[in-house]
């Protein structure tokens, strides 16, 4: 048994003198935790919200102020023209837009009955659905209180009625939804996974010694290695598309040649990720883990690919700017989804190429052209 312990007590030296190990071990499970306890939630929070009030009468005013005092509305501004709301979705300024007709409080106590509409994104029919929700409860809330006050307290049904109105995905397909997330996801992950494995192989071989000894400059080497799986993550993103829009029935309504730019400019991105990978990895599964698992987790829970980034707490909405395939995703949304200009998408192409410059410069300066 005493030979026992000590072969026990020599194996947790090992364990504890491998720092990645126990970086594994203890803190995968943290982040976990923490990622899935604070981003998983079915909870519409922070909805920014915009007002179209041409009336702006009491009765207007007592809907409103229920918005500005509910914990899961923010009232970011007010609009002149439906045109203002529009651009506010193009533009990702607001989550919902509540518009009232003229004369309402007038048309309520002459007629009775009185519209209020209620108008949502459905490029996320579940995000939609929950908000549009709501809303409406807080709108029949506010409806009931004033007609309990002009009927003196009486019980009486709400006769102000919501309307819903989902711009870009009236259907509620869900596919609208998922088709860019899986964009994001399949090629970050591939690109990334197959750059970094390249160059891990090479390294483990022997190979990427002969190859730094060549005429050729050894940063046009690293670049050269990515180009066959740029061409391959071209072939990759064409199949993509052809199965969202002739299988999916996902349509492209914006300008394709922006959409396939955009996504030619984040697959670099990845390509570059993948690079950074292979300075930090010494062994092809090392790499594979990194790649696969290291960037499959953020990529699922802080993107917006499943859970909107709004519910997440601060410091969550502040690591996910950090995460390439959210800015792809909010990009691809705009463009395919709902068809608008590129200028709106401008800070997500700006952001990306940022991200391109800074992970190609970064794995240039780690790389090692003289491998020991």
């Amino acid at each position: 048994m005493k030979q026992f312990f000590a072969f026990v007590k020599k194996e947790f030296y090992h364990i504890l003198r491998d720092r990645r190990t126990m970086l594994i071990v203890l803190g995968i499970p943290i982040v976990e935790i923490i990622l899935f306890g604070f981003a998983i939630s079915t909870e519409v929070k922070n909805v920014r919200v915009t007002i179209l009030d041409p009336s702006k009468d009491v009765a207007t005013q007592r809907i409103v102020s229920h918005f500005g005092a509910n914990r899961y509305f923010t009232v970011v501004g007010n609009a002149t023209t439906a045109e203002d709301i529009e651009k506010g979705f193009q533009s990702n300024s607001i989550d919902l837009g509540i518009v009232f007709p003229e004369r309402f409080n007038e048309t309520l106590l002459h007629t009775g009955k009185a519209d209020v509409q209620v108008i949502a994104d459905g490029t996320d029919p579940n995000t939609a659905t929950t908000a549009t929700n709501y809303a409406t409860s807080v709108i029949t809330a506010a409806s009931q209180e004033l007609l309990a006050e002009q009927t003196g307290g009486g019980a009486v049904s709400p006769v102000i009625v919501p309307t819903v109105k989902l711009l870009y995905n009236p259907q509620m397909e869900g596919s609208y939804n998922f088709v860019p997330g899986v964009m994001g996801l399949i090629l970050i992950l591939i690109c990334a996974m197959m750059t970094a494995i390249s160059i891990v192989r090479e390294k483990e071989r022997g190979t990427m010694e002969v190859l730094l000894v060549s005429p050729m400059k050894p940063i046009w080497i690293i670049l050269a290695k990515t180009v066959p799986y740029f061409t391959l993550s071209c072939v990759n993103l064409i199949t993509i598309l052809l199965l969202s829009v002739f299988v999916l029935h996902v349509p492209v309504a914006g300008s394709l040649f922006w959409l396939t730019a955009l996504s030619m400019l984040f697959i670099f991105v990845a390509l570059s990720l993948g690079m950074l990978i292979s300075t930090l990895a010494k062994t092809q599964m090392a790499a594979m883990l990194i790649s696969g698992m290291g960037l499959m987790m953020p990529v699922m829970l802080l993107s917006g690919m499943m859970f909107p980034v709004e519910n997440m707490p601060g410091i969550l909405r502040l690591l996910s700017n950090f995460v390439p395939a959210k800015w792809y995703i909010m990009a691809v949304r705009k463009i395919m989804i709902e068809g608008v200009s590129p200028l709106f998408a401008l800070q997500e192409f700006i952001v990306l190429g940022i991200m391109a410059v800074v992970l190609v410069t970064i794995s240039l300066k780690l790389f090692k052209y003289r491998l020991e």
